[in-house]
């Protein structure tokens, strides 16, 4: 989109000639910029019927990576409980949860019908992509370890998301270096260990300059606030979720910067 860029070069220009015409051509990037990601929201219209096939995809997919490995065992039975648990639920939502987790759970479920769903009302919508596969991905960390089932049921959902191969290895590992922090870790704080899952959960490497680091940590909050998540067609009770992925990124990238700084002492 040019439009912004070119308005504000040619009104800088006559303003303030050459100088001006980059402050303008820089605003207008800006404009142009916004204008892109209002196209990506759901119109408000839509909104609701976003937020309502979001919600069922997720609880179904969640059902049916807790049972392709053979059976649904304690440990993801407790993180589905406490995965609406954190979300508050109303009790309606919370019956509606358990009845599509079940659904997804059948021998009959289909992965590809529902991303068909999906992709008919959310797929324009990469924000909403993205946090069906943290969601996803939570339910599948559960009990500590990444089924070889668990895996090619997440790869087929990644396909349909248009993540595939080196792509959806990177989110594999980030994802799970995220949980890791969610779960306290497992190497003790500030270890060689843990540092190594921090710049995993921020998906940069320990040579990354402290410019990149931190624009990999405020790219991942900013995409986790939550207005920009509700515009986005999450609903209002699963934001909770979000916000506990946040800390999750805070906390690693507070080690790093920790981690560092002593470096330089």
């Amino acid at each position: 989109m040019w439009l912004g860029k070119i308005i504000g070069f040619v009104l800088g220009m006559m303003m303030l000639g050459p100088i001006g015409g980059l402050l303008g051509l820089l605003a207008g990037h800006y404009f142009d910029k916004g204008l892109v990601e209002m196209d990506r929201r759901p119109p408000q219209q839509e909104l609701g019927q976003a937020q309502q096939v979001f919600f069922e995809t997720v609880f179904r997919l969640m059902g049916h990576l807790a049972k392709v490995d053979g059976r649904i065992s304690e440990a993801e039975i407790a993180q589905a409980e406490s995965f609406m648990s954190q979300m508050d639920l109303s009790d309606e939502h919370r019956r509606q949860a358990i009845t599509l987790f079940k659904e997804g759970s059948q021998d009959d479920f289909s992965i590809d019908d529902a991303m068909i769903r999906f992709q008919s009302r959310c797929g324009r919508y990469r924000q909403l992509q993205q946090i069906l596969l943290e969601y996803l991905f939570y339910i599948a960390f559960a009990d500590g370890e990444l089924h070889s089932a668990e895996r090619q049921s997440l790869e087929k959902i990644a396909a349909w998301l248009g993540v595939q191969g080196a792509a959806f290895d990177r989110l594999l590992q980030m994802y799970s270096a995220q949980f890791g922090f969610s779960q306290g870790g497992a190497a003790p704080r500030g270890s060689v260990n843990q540092l190594g899952e921090a710049y995993r959960a921020l998906g940069v490497e320990a040579s990354s300059s402290d410019r990149e680091v931190k624009r990999a940590y405020r790219k991942l909050m900013s995409r986790h606030h939550p207005d920009k998540l509700i515009a986005q067609g999450v609903p209002e009770d699963m934001l909770k979720v979000a916000t506990e992925k946040a800390q999750e990124i805070t906390a690693a990238y507070d080690l790093i910067v920790a981690a560092r700084a002593a470096e330089h002492r």
